[in-house]
């Protein structure tokens, strides 16, 4: 076992196209590390530079104490899964697992002891002597990583194995996944464009746009504290709400106008977020969560000062929550952040004088399509952004880079 490591690495093809600038990246021994992002942002590229597949322009990567750079794929001592499985159809599941080990002439006794035991791990015991096409999408999957586990590699690199599996199964499959690289405790380098796969997997996750890493932290702090706007967006699910808003004083305090509606922020947000005082008078991109929305009938202590209304647009019924899609009278925010988070999910970002938001209500909500609601907003946990920069707006010594 080893960590993997970056030092400005980049990577430009022939044709001069840059895939990756100035990546810099620390793996610990034995973490699990998720690269996620946008189509086309680099991700795989990265994983590729790592396992040999593609040579570095630039920079450095290391597997352990050994730069790796100029080593053959074969002798970096490193386990990929891939996407497509990648399994031999003519050979069995006990085949398809010690094939490797057999290409290195290990002796018989210990490949069967490292397959049988691959195969406990995996609960593949009673299909060791089935062929793939014998096999649901789950098992071939954990073929794929039993013939990862048994050359017990410095490190596992991962390159979106879940993509093929359906909705249900992909939950299941990551939990069995994280669990195993917990028990086994490789270093392993996951890619996934899926961010809720990156979220509930990694112990970091490391979010990358256009080639080039914007932030690298665990989970819960990517949520809290996105770094930029594209973080932030990125990050969740439903995605972020982004609106313009204008900071002005309000009692000592300061309020956010969302056209002409204004929510009190309180000593608390100011307190998470001191640099917003250096904005009075300013626009901002107010970002909300659709989790920190509530029908108002259903939080009746949310002070009037913040709550907003919104014509209700669209009501999705799931049963445990109501997902409420209502227009603001606000601008919506419109940067080359959104602009690109829009295009990754196939939409586009079109001027309107409202701004359609999300909100994550309770099952209890009796909000109905084409009535006004009336929303409580918990202010504390909104989030603000730079317009020009993109930036998170955080603490005064940084700016408002959100650093």
């Amino acid at each position: 076992m080893a960590g993997v490591s970056f030092e400005d690495v980049g990577k430009v093809y022939s044709d001069g196209t840059r895939a990756v600038s100035g990546f810099d990246l620390d793996i610990s021994e034995g973490e699990f590390v998720v690269l996620v992002g946008p189509s086309g942002c680099g991700k795989t590229t990265a994983l590729r530079m790592v396992a040999g597949l593609e040579e570095v322009s630039e920079g450095i990567i290391r597997i352990g104490d050994r730069v790796v750079n100029h080593v053959p794929s074969r002798n970096r001592d490193i386990a990929m899964v891939f996407q497509s499985y990648a399994l031999y159809p003519h050979l069995t599941v006990y085949d398809n697992i010690a094939f490797s080990l057999r290409l290195h002439k290990m002796k018989k006794d210990e490949i069967n002891r490292r397959v049988h035991e691959a195969a406990r791990i995996l609960g593949l015991e009673q299909f060791l002597k089935r062929k793939p096409r014998a096999l649901s999408g789950g098992q071939r999957q954990r073929v794929a990583m039993g013939r990862a586990i048994v050359r017990q590699p410095q490190a596992f690199l991962m390159d979106e194995p879940l993509s093929n599996l359906d909705a249900k199964l992909r939950v299941q499959t990551r939990a069995e996944i994280a669990k195993l690289q917990h028990d086994l405790g490789v270093t392993t380098l996951y890619v996934t464009h899926d961010q809720i796969e990156a979220m509930t997997m990694g112990d970091r996750v490391a979010v990358m746009r256009k080639g080039e890493l914007q932030q690298v932290a665990p989970p819960q702090e990517l949520y809290d504290r996105p770094v930029n706007l594209f973080v932030g967006g990125f990050i969740g699910s439903p995605a972020m709400n982004m609106v313009e808003g204008t900071l002005q004083q309000s009692n000592g305090t300061l309020s956010a106008a969302l056209g002409d509606q204004r929510l009190d922020l309180g000593e608390e947000t100011l307190a998470t977020h001191p640099a917003l005082r250096a904005y009075e008078g300013r626009t901002v991109i107010v970002g909300i969560r659709p989790e920190d929305l509530e029908d108002a009938a259903l939080a009746p202590d949310t002070p009037s000062d913040r709550r907003i209304h919104g014509e209700v647009v669209l009501k999705e019924a799931l049963g445990a929550e109501i997902m409420a899609h209502f227009n603001v009278d606000a601008p919506p925010a419109i940067t080359e952040d959104v602009r690109e988070l829009a295009a990754d999910i196939g939409e586009e970002v079109t001027e309107t004088p409202h701004t359609t938001m999300v909100g994550r209500f309770g099952a209890r909500s009796k909000v109905s399509e084409g009535q006004n609601a009336e929303v409580a907003v918990d202010t504390r946990s909104l989030h603000f952004f730079d317009p020009d920069t993109g930036a998170g707006i955080y603490d005064t010594d940084s700016k408002g880079a959100g650093q």
